[in-house]
């Protein structure tokens, strides 16, 4: 018996509910796994069935299916001689588990539960699974007939247990166990675990992929020990893209990681470990020494297997790894694409059509596509046979090989200019010039025969025609007109996506693509039904600000040089009339009443800080105080929840999307919150309100200065001296408009509705609150 074990990790695209493709990634997965010298090899979370089956777990047909499954992968000759763990759903007197269930020469181990449910962001394992409790119990789990049948084993220790080889000993958690408070690695190496193992199905967000490797890099420092992380990787039938980077630590440092975003199926990682490090480092530690002295005993499995040789003296292990996260640009470009690459592989369509404004949101969409190209082009020419089988099939064509990023993208992507008379040539010149440096098979079109079309209809029915506000229309027509146009553009889009592979001789339809980012979603700038409402949309979980900065990356990763006009270009939706000139006469933040830095401050704090109305004012008055008084700052968080809350419905028909950002609004499972709100908030309005009140109440500017400065607004210890402050109701007064305290008097007295008062006291809650309705209007005009 040797001292040193190499041990495998397993990266895997699973796809929910494909049993026959999951089981064949998996048996891979430990052939590669044998073949490179490794006695163990584990794997992702529900690796068998697939992560995302949801509702399908309530379903007893998926746990017969996995358990079907796990036979054909137990009874496979590629497992023989080497300890294997897979995950899959158990049902134990009657209560579902998420599970991992090890074996070893056609003999079941132990089944170990999940501990911790997983409920946060997109999460939501307690609807379907129960967690274990028994801690250091078993019972008796009686297997299905099938396995008795083919096994001749009745029974299998069923909860939390290690197992123990002649040489190490062997512990589990799951996924949310690690991230827990009460982490299971902690007792499990207390009480002589030194190879803690991990399945995982982890998902991606933007600047996320440190967390996962802090955790177990501190883990094993804590505890000491190897950590075996395996996770998920890929699109499995979902919003959220799993984002691989298992990786195997010891002691404190990474000795190896998979790749976070690839279009391989199945990527295995190895290390091998010198047990007698993790007992040397674990000894030193005399503190641990002492806690486990007294520690709980864990029930041990004994596997008469030895994972080690006799002559392993010549093996090195495995040293450290030093590696860089990618960032969040590169984030951008490899992910969205990498689940793009999943979704239309397996939609069974023939590529993507995507109308091409020339703004940064569609040129994102557009961009993302060609790096989904670029990918696949370098994992054909690494020799991945599987990514050359799905292109083939793709493109219909069986002797197809992609040798250029440019040529792929012009059979898997039509681009398409939807001009109007109200587009500029800037814009127009813009798209095409895209179109031709990532070689996307690119068409113009103009929408006014269309949009005439429709308003002929109207006015034959109602003898009116609309017209735009420049034109002497009012509010209502203006945004019919420009919603008009909005939607004729997604009602083309799928004309053309249907029969443009119709028209270029090939079989199939393309997937209509969005580009509605999630600041624009989270604001509700965007038209029900128009261009945001697609089959799927790269960039819907993604800010606006990072779509900028990530434009800039691929114009020089990418060479793209058609960016640098897009990024430069002032966000428009021309939709109204241009000037005389030609100029634009509408922009985005104009529209809507705030810049896109200001919506991300917005979308994190109602949704990563959990602020309504009241507290997000309280925040962003420190954090705005050196360029806004607090009454300005109230006008803006006002703005934006009315808004938020009229647009709010607009979630419901998102067009689903990658989830990329921890403040997307989507409203399918991450973000549950109504669509239907009054609007005017005027309960949390009134709280900001008096907030406004305190806060003036101890200052008193001169003449001199009508703008305080806010590090001298405190809220005052006499309350019998605060003073009513009505806010500026003015209707020509934008709720955007840069504003001082209009109540404040020369003398520095306070007016109320135009009567001087001094002194007066504050009546708290019992006052009348200052309605807003009438006074705050959307990007229309129209007040509500």
């Amino acid at each position: 018996m040797g001292r040193k074990i190499t041990v495998a990790v397993t990266t895997l695209n699973q796809w929910a509910l494909d049993f026959e493709g999951n089981m064949a990634r998996i048996l891979q997965s430990i052939l590669e796994a044998k073949d490179m010298g490794a006695s163990y090899r584990t794997g992702p979370e529900l690796e068998v069935c697939g992560y995302s089956c949801e509702d399908h777990f309530r379903e007893p047909d998926t746990f017969l299916h996995s358990w079907e499954t796990f036979l054909e992968i137990m009874m496979s000759p590629f497992c023989e001689n080497m300890l294997v763990d897979v995950g899959m759903p158990v049902m134990h007197q009657n209560v579902a588990y998420n599970c991992r269930i090890a074996f070893f020469n056609r003999k079941l181990l132990l089944i170990r539960p999940k501990m911790a449910m997983c409920d946060d962001g997109n999460y939501r394992e307690s609807r379907w699974f129960t967690a274990w409790t028994k801690a250091q119990k078993t019972e008796e789990y009686l297997l299905p007939h099938l396995i008795k049948e083919h096994t001749g084993q009745e029974t299998v220790p069923f909860g939390d247990a290690v197992i123990a080889t002649p040489e190490t000993c062997i512990g589990y958690e799951i996924c949310e166990e690690l991230w827990n408070v009460r982490s299971k690695h902690i007792e499990m190496s207390l009480s002589g675990v030194e190879i803690i193992v991990n399945g995982s199905g982890s998902y991606m967000e933007l600047r996320k992929a440190h967390i996962t490797n802090d955790l177990i890099c501190n883990a094993s420092f804590k505890a000491g020990g190897a950590y075996l992380f395996s996770n998920l990787r890929g699109c499995d039938g979902q919003r959220v893209y799993f984002n691989g980077c298992s990786a195997i630590a010891l002691n404190g440092e990474i000795l190896a990681r998979g790749k976070q975003f690839a279009l391989q199926d199945v990527e295995v990682t190895l290390a091998t470990i010198d047990l007698e490090e993790i007992r040397a480092y674990r000894v030193s530690l005399r503190s641990r020494c002492s806690s486990a002295a007294g520690a709980v005993v864990y029930p041990r499995i004994r596997c008469d297997f030895e994972m080690s040789t006799h002559n392993d003296i010549f093996k090195t292990p495995t040293p450290a790894l030093h590696f860089t996260y990618s960032s969040p640009e590169e984030e951008i470009a490899l992910g969205p694409a990498c689940w793009l690459w999943d979704y239309l592989r397996r939609s069974g369509q023939g590529g993507f059509f995507l109308p091409l404004s020339g703004g940064v949101d569609s040129s994102s969409s557009a961009t993302i596509v060609y790096s989904m190209c670029r990918q696949i082009v370098q994992a054909v020419q690494h020799g991945d046979a599987q990514v050359l089988y799905d292109i083939r099939k793709i493109l219909a064509d069986s002797d197809y090989t992609p040798i250029n990023a440019a040529a792929l993208c012009n059979r898997l992507l039509v681009t398409c200019y939807m001009g109007s008379v109200n587009s500029s040539k800037e814009t127009r010149r813009r798209a095409a010039q895209l179109a031709n440096q990532i070689g996307s098979y690119h068409i113009e079109i103009s929408i006014d025969l269309a949009v005439n079309a429709l308003l002929g209809i109207f006015n034959a029915v109602t003898g009116l025609t609309p017209v735009f506000r420049t034109q002497g229309g009012c509010a209502r027509q203006n945004l019919a007109l420009q919603n008009i146009q909005s939607r004729i553009r997604m009602v083309l889009a799928y004309i053309f996506a249907q029969l443009m592979l119709w028209v270029r001789n090939r079989p199939g339809g393309l997937l209509v693509l969005g580009s509605s980012n999630v600041d624009e979603s989270l604001r509700g700038y965007l038209t029900k039904y128009d261009c945001s409402s697609a089959d799927i949309n790269p960039i819907g979980g993604i800010s606006k600000t990072d779509l900028l900065r990530f434009l800039s990356y691929a114009k020089k990763k990418y060479s793209l040089t058609a960016l640098e006009s897009i990024i430069d270009a002032p966000p428009t939706a021309e939709l109204e009339p241009l000037l005389e000139n030609g100029q634009l006469l509408q922009t985005d933040e104009e529209d809507m009443g705030m810049s896109y830095s200001e919506l991300s401050e917005y979308g994190r704090l109602r949704k990563q800080f959990f602020c309504g109305p009241y507290s997000m004012f309280c925040r962003l008055v420190s954090t705005w105080k050196s360029d806004l008084t607090p009454k300005e700052v109230a006008e803006k968080v006002k703005h934006f929840f009315r808004c938020y809350a009229i647009n709010r419905h607009k979630m419901t028909v998102l067009t689903p999307s990658v989830h990329a950002e921890i403040y997307s609004p989507d409203d399918n499972r991450f973000d549950h919150r109504p669509f239907l709100y009054r609007a005017n908030w005027s309960w949390q309005f009134k709280a900001i309100d008096d907030e406004i009140d305190k806060l003036q109440s101890a200052y008193a500017p001169s003449s001199t200065q009508i703008r305080p400065n806010s590090d001298d607004l405190v809220p005052s210890l006499d309350t019998s001296t605060q003073q009513s402050l009505h806010m500026d109701d003015s209707k020509h007064s934008s709720p955007m408009s840069s504003a001082s305290f209009d109540g404040v008097s020369a003398a520095g007295h306070l007016l109320i509705d135009n009567v001087e008062t001094q002194g007066a006291k504050s009546s708290g809650f019992s006052k009348v609150h200052v309605n807003v309705l009438g006074k705050l209007k959307d990007r229309t005009g129209i007040p509500v």
